[in-house]
């Protein structure tokens, strides 16, 4: 099953645990992604992988990763009967662009990447549900 999850408890606990929070909601996050995207000839990396990444790039690995994320997703999304307006772009945009109003930006790119995986999701796990039903 896809977990739901919010941009609320990402900052609440992230800032409650001093970011440990975030390593294991992006953690889920990728691994959540993988499985609503098997078969899509992409894989993204463990978390960790990407932390490391972006270590050794200054932050740009980052970047580029919530991107790729942004992508998979709208390219996924005809898949489960959606459509996502929001592509790797939009949240690249948000990401750098954004960061300029006080960093708020982050925040909606944030907010559009934990939507659309939500939104997947929650498809995604009926149709695992209607699957066990009809068993």
């Amino acid at each position: 099953m896809i977990a739901q999850r919010s941009l609320a408890e990402l900052i609440i606990f992230s800032i409650l645990t001093c970011g440990i929070y975030s390593i294991v909601f992006w953690w889920g996050y990728t691994n959540d992604i993988n499985r609503v995207c098997e078969g899509d000839g992409q894989e993204s990396p463990n978390y960790i992988v990407v932390i490391l990444l972006s270590i050794v790039t200054c932050g740009f690995y980052m970047w580029y990763w919530y991107y790729k994320q942004g992508n998979r997703l709208q390219a996924i999304a005809p898949k489960y009967g959606l459509t996502f307006t929001e592509n790797g772009t939009t949240v690249l945009l948000w990401m750098l662009l954004g960061s300029l109003v006080c960093g708020i930006g982050s925040f909606v790119a944030f907010h559009i990447l934990i939507k659309n995986l939500n939104d997947v999701g929650q498809v995604y796990n009926a149709r695992i549900i209607n699957r066990q039903v009809q068993m």
